[in-house]
């Protein structure tokens, strides 16, 4: 019998659709699979550190903005924060708490030594020129240099963030402390201590564990229908990786608008037409159709790759796929999990099916640390030992315990969280 927890946290709020509230309800489904350590499970509820920032930049205009940033570090326990920044203007606290939480089990669902962390501010950087947004990376970089390193917590890219953004962060964070340190974030472009195979890795990692999950379903990739939501980097190398192996992308969607086109897209010239056009919705092949239609569409292989909260119960029951494959962060709600259960439907859970971007983030940091670099092809092997060495092991676990792949990564991760929690012990 668990004891009745300490109050609940006053910065949250109480809707059960949000982030935080969908993380807490697959944190609650895994205490019975803990054994002796779910007396810990308390932990896994609460954030190390939650840091809120102002973040003023005076604009190409002269005048003056306040932006609002934010870095949680979720849990520590198993070594320093690892987790992205993202730029959007529907950012909050309680969204980055949960993406910090599910960077906490992803990291010790595949075994790399990190704790969970993530960042975020408060903007559309399509408002701002190229400039502005070096100087709103800059200072925010300089606010919350007090809790980041590269052995206390390494950001990475996100949403709406990338290589050119690391580089800033990286030389920000060198010059307040006087020395160069590579080391402090990932993603960064290759001539400064960037890692091959990082800007693919995630959707890599989408491709790899479900390859692996077709097979166990017995799920031919050859002429597999494939739906993509969100079509950047995830989406976009994802699609791309299926392809080649044979299946056909019938419908994308963004925040452009939904297309779909039952014989297939031609990859090569879609994936130029989104650098291009910033979106799939002016597609010259594809129908355009109306976006809740786009959970209509007949297909193999699902893989939701844009944001948080997008598969809701009622999305699930009209989903035609075997295989969802969650290259997003969090877009199936509880609710939706269980009716994916009940129709058959076997889910790839985020926190194993898109953790070959923090893998090879580790990677990185790894090759920082003893300034020795590895070709393509031998990261390419690593990521793909350890995301399905990684999947294997959930999968008997899942099997062992007759529970979701979901419950099952998170059975393996906070295991391991907890154990450690425990080793540790409690200061003072």
């Amino acid at each position: 019998m668990i004891p009745e927890t300490t109050t609940p946290l006053s910065f949250v709020s109480d809707s059960p659709e949000s982030p935080w509230a969908t993380y807490l309800s697959q944190v609650d489904r895994v205490v019975p699979y803990l054994g002796k350590y779910a007396r810990w499970a308390e932990t896994l509820k609460r954030p190390k550190r939650a840091l809120i920032v102002d973040v003023p930049i005076e604009m190409d205009d002269g005048s003056v903005r306040h932006f609002e940033g934010y870095r949680v570090q979720h849990n520590l326990s198993r070594g320093p924060g690892k987790g992205g920044v993202r730029y959007h203007p529907d950012v909050t606290l309680e969204e980055v708490m949960a993406l910090s939480a599910w960077m906490t089990v992803k990291t010790a669902a595949v075994g790399l030594p990190f704790g969970g962390a993530k960042g975020g501010i408060r903007l559309d950087p399509k408002e701002l020129s190229l400039k502005e947004l070096e100087r709103v990376t800059r200072r925010y970089t300089s606010e919350i240099g007090i809790i980041i390193g590269p052995q206390r917590d390494i950001p990475a890219p996100d949403v709406n963030t990338n290589g050119q953004i690391m580089a800033w962060m990286m030389d920000t964070y060198s010059m307040n402390t006087g020395a160069t340190a590579t080391g402090v974030v990932t993603g960064k472009p290759i001539h400064l201590g960037g890692s091959l195979g990082r800007v693919k890795a995630t959707g890599r990692g989408v491709f790899v564990t479900g390859r692996e999950a077709a097979r166990r379903l017995g799920l031919k990739l050859e002429g597999a229908r494939i739906a993509v939501q969100g079509m950047g980097n995830v989406g976009g190398t994802a699609a791309e990786l299926f392809v080649q192996a044979g299946g056909k992308l019938v419908a994308m969607q963004d925040h452009t608008g939904t297309v779909v086109n039952d014989e297939g897209f031609d990859i090569k010239s879609t994936l130029e037409l989104v650098k291009r056009e910033g979106g799939v919705a002016g597609h010259p092949k594809g129908q355009r159709v109306d976006n809740e239609a786009f959970w209509d569409v007949d297909c193999d292989i699902l893989i939701p790759a844009a944001l948080e909260g997008q598969i809701t119960p009622a999305r699930a029951r009209r989903i035609n796929a075997k295989l969802v494959l969650e290259g997003a962060n969090g877009p199936t709600l509880p609710e939706a999990d269980d009716v994916f259960r009940d129709r058959d439907i076997l889910v790839v859970p985020d926190v194993i099916c898109n953790a070959g971007g923090v893998t090879v983030s580790y990677f990185e940091w790894v090759q920082d640390f003893s300034s020795f670099f590895w070709t393509e092809d031998e990261i390419n092997v690593r990521l793909d030992k350890i995301m399905v060495d990684a999947l294997n092991h959930i999968w008997e676990t899942a099997d062992r315990h007759k529970v979701t792949l979901r419950t099952g990564t998170f059975a393996v991760a906070c295991e391991r969280i907890l154990i450690a929690r425990e080793e540790r012990g409690l200061y003072p």
